[in-house]
């Protein structure tokens, strides 16, 4: 994620700040020009740019502290083109509820920014009633002897459901540990759940079939009985050499969704360090050196993001550990792994249609 300037008196702001701390003046990120603009107050719900005449309105959901996104006052809608995504959202009745919401907003907002900056086809249930991208965020169903049933986060053809209860810490450290995952955060639901709609746009619809099976293998094995065999069974023994992850090796679609949300997350951190100048360079180990001087959207290949990746991410889990905190990035990035991200990268480089592309 990089830096912003506010437009009224220069101070650096960050894509969730809601106020600039110097001016004072109202803060909301406009998805069409990816920036964070200042605002100040002009009628009713209408709000105009500090540094221009334009007017906006924030998304509906600003009004609970949830959504800091604006909307442009031509748009018909009330909700910005993230949370119009959105279809069932956690009890905004109660103060639990809007936390919830909150926390797992913030994620989905970080996942849009990405889907936003490659202009990766993202329509809503309005533009294709059948297939579109729409969010549950789904609360656990408490039985009448007081057990609870957890809801389950998963897909179906463009339907995402996320757990509400993972936006607790307690709730998702006690998932993580009972899936024996090594990581596991809101956004990274988002991301690998996300992966499995953009298969369906960017390989089954353009029946891209050939290049994704030379790489991922066929994935017209059953899909359930595979994931019954992983779960039963765990991960092969030696998964860790051909997947980024023991879930990988379950099935293709599912070594798809988390080589998406990996690359995703290399770049949206690699975008992080180089906004703030981070440069490793430690004494004695000069292969270990990274210096992020290049727009991470904008690479030449996986191996350019990968390069920059390796060092920075052993940097940030030594960090983690002085402070004794798990690693943020628990991960291998196996040859074969890399070539896997290579062909995330060349598919979403080709996924700009030329009328986006001229936009």
């Amino acid at each position: 994620m990089r830096l912003f300037v506010c437009d009224n008196c220069d101070q650096v702001v960050h894509f969730d700040n809601r106020q600039c701390v110097r001016c004072g003046h109202r803060l909301g990120f406009l998805p069409n020009s990816l920036r964070v603009h200042a605002v100040q107050h002009e009628d009713g719900d209408l709000w105009q740019y500090v540094a221009q005449p334009d007017l906006v309105r924030f998304c509906a959901n600003a009004g609970l502290d949830i959504c800091n996104w604006l909307v442009e006052d031509g748009d018909a809608g009330e909700y910005c083109v993230a949370c119009r995504h959105n279809r069932l959202v956690p009890n905004s009745a109660t103060q639990d509820g809007v936390e919830r919401w909150r926390r797992i907003s913030q994620a989905q907002r970080h996942l849009f920014y990405s889907l936003l900056r490659w202009r990766l086809p993202h329509p809503d249930r309005t533009q294709d009633p059948v297939g579109g991208l729409v969010f549950d965020f789904l609360e656990d169903t408490v039985q009448d002897d007081g057990s609870v049933v957890p809801a389950m986060t998963g897909h179906e053809e463009g339907l995402i459901a996320i757990r509400a209860a993972e936006a607790d810490d307690l709730t998702r450290e006690q998932a993580r540990a009972s899936m024996n995952e090594p990581y596991r955060t809101l956004l990274g639901h988002f991301r690998h759940e996300t992966g499995h709609f953009m298969w369906n746009r960017l390989v089954r619809d353009r029946n891209n079939y050939d290049g994704f099976r030379a790489v991922f293998g066929d994935e017209r094995e059953d899909y359930s009985e595979a994931l019954a065999r992983y779960y039963a069974n765990g991960a092969l023994a030696d998964w860790r050499g051909s997947f980024v992850s023991a879930y990988a090796s379950a099935h293709p679609w599912e070594d798809f969704a988390e080589c998406f949300a990996h690359y995703l997350h290399i770049v949206d951190t690699l975008e992080t360090a180089r906004a703030f100048g981070i440069a490793i360079d430690p004494r004695g180990h000069e292969e270990m050196a990274a210096e992020v001087n290049f727009d991470p959207y904008r690479a030449a290949s996986a191996d350019q993001l990968v390069d920059e990746w390796v060092p920075l991410s052993v940097a940030i889990n030594a960090i983690q550990r002085s402070m004794g905190q798990p690693d943020s990035y628990p991960f291998v990035l196996s040859a074969p792994v890399v070539a896997k991200l290579e062909y995330m990268h060349q598919l979403i480089a080709g996924a700009t249609t030329p009328q986006q592309e001229a936009a």
